[in-house]
């Protein structure tokens, strides 16, 4: 049955040559309507549009659309002018990449050009098709304008490499010159040709991506290129690795494509202290499956950088900072963390200010990912305390009320307000009026 199935979506005719059905059909109607709007734009125009790499590859696969790649075989500028015109919004130009954004007019959504739940889109991003080169291996591609043949074979991997026209009454047309859709349908990762790892070694991070998302396979001919890339890491940039990590950890399968890097050595090429071991996937897998804490927000993405790399030693994730350059928020409760968890189960005994004391300069996301990483024992009790109850305790007793009771401002203030907030968490007192009590007597003594 299964090779019926894709004899059948790989020559009818109908599958093959047109998926504008498909589109609408991955589409939400706000989003559908507006692709309508911008393919008749180019129509008028006589621009040949197309919409590249994820749309239709989720088209195919039959998942919903989640972003728009478009591009334009003409001056894209001249599309996104025409349609603010017509529609209104602002169009912004960036002549020395090719590319022209018309900012939608419209409630604004959660995020640019993405396709999120119940949102709309606040902007288009049309690029001039283009051909790339590569001055040296790692190096950013040297773009000139081309045609959509150009720009697909730019692209990284065959499944990302397919187009669907969208103007005028080309509407839904595929063209696939890489066999990309085949690679959609059996669920392989391939790239385009022998270089394409050298060219940019972010691609072997990608490749990852891919395959785990969708669960795909990397074709046996791409993973024998894959030394290609590991070769050219340590050449890429602090942000450029980075970045490609961070997807990695934003996506629903990251702890699978952690576990898949590491096993094509593709983690230590980037520091040689970045691994992945089971202790670290217990972590992950165990945030995952954990109720909700009332903590600041944190991205999903941070507190898995934190889960990830917390039980390293300090001076480690220092030496990882140094190559991925961390913002100064998550290097902090790196560090935080890998202190906490080294010292966690020296504070079993400690009295409930005591924990108080110790947390209190913790970012509150670090002491979470600590709380996370224990499975149970009184240590992870009392974080999750600490974060639900005792962090947020205040007192009745403000600095108003002692220098009303005749205190000078200064270090009595603090000494005074420490010991209520100590009584507090350890139970000495009660109520506010054992706390006026407590207060008065420390007073009198």
């Amino acid at each position: 049955m299964a090779h019926i199935i894709h004899d059948f979506m790989r020559y009818n005719p109908n599958m093959q040559g047109n998926l504008a059905q498909r589109l609408q059909t991955v589409l939400p109607r706000e989003e559908w309507a507006l692709l309508q709007r911008v393919a008749q734009a180019a129509g008028k125009l006589r621009l040949p549009l197309y919409a590249v790499g994820g749309l239709p590859r989720d088209a195919i696969l039959g998942n919903p659309g989640k972003d728009f790649d478009l591009v334009v075989e003409g001056p894209a500028e001249g599309l996104a002018h025409s349609l603010a015109r017509q529609y209104g919004g602002r169009v912004v130009v960036h002549r020395a990449f090719g590319t022209a954004k018309w900012e939608v007019p419209g409630p604004k959504p959660r995020r640019t050009a993405a396709l999120g739940p119940g949102g709309a889109i606040e902007a288009l991003d049309f690029i001039t098709a283009r051909s790339e080169s590569y001055r040296h291996p790692g190096a950013l591609p040297t773009v000139a304008p081309g045609t959509i043949a150009d720009d697909l074979r730019r692209r990284d991997f065959t499944i990302n490499a397919i187009a669907i026209r969208l103007d005028g009454t080309h509407l839904g047309e595929v063209r696939d010159d890489l066999g990309g859709r085949k690679d959609v349908e059996d669920g392989v990762v391939r790239v385009l040709h022998a270089q394409s790892f050298i060219d940019d070694p972010t691609r072997t991070y990608r490749a990852v991506r891919y395959e785990q998302r969708y669960g795909f396979r990397i074709a046996k001919e791409t993973l024998e290129l894959l030394p290609g890339g590991r070769a050219g890491v340590k050449g890429l940039s602090a942000q450029r690795i980075r970045h490609e990590l961070d997807l990695i950890l934003d996506e629903a399968r990251a702890q699978a494509m952690l576990e898949r890097l590491a096993e094509l050595d593709l983690l230590a090429p980037i520091h040689p202290s970045l691994s992945y071991d089971d202790e670290a996937a217990r972590r992950l897998v165990a945030a995952d499956q954990a109720p909700p804490m009332p903590v600041p927000a944190m991205p999903r993405r941070g507190l898995r950088w934190l889960l990830w790399l917390m039980g390293l030693p300090v001076v480690e994730i220092t030496s990882i900072n140094g190559r991925l350059h961390f913002t100064a928020g998550l290097l902090r409760a790196l560090v935080a963390a890998s202190q906490l968890l080294m010292e966690i189960d020296s504070m079993a005994e400690l009295q409930p200010s005591g924990w108080d004391k110790r947390l209190g300069g913790v970012p509150p996301a670090a002491t979470y990912a600590v709380y996370l990483a224990l499975s149970s024992g009184t240590a992870r009790s009392a974080l999750g305390r600490y974060l639900g109850e005792w962090r947020h305790l205040r007192l009745t007793t403000t600095g108003r009320d002692l220098e009303r009771l005749g205190i000078k401002p200064g270090a009595e203030y603090k000494r005074i307000l420490q010991e209520l907030r100590r009584a507090w968490l350890d139970g000495d007192i009660r109520s506010p009026e054992d706390e006026q009590a407590y207060l008065h007597r420390m007073l009198n003594r």
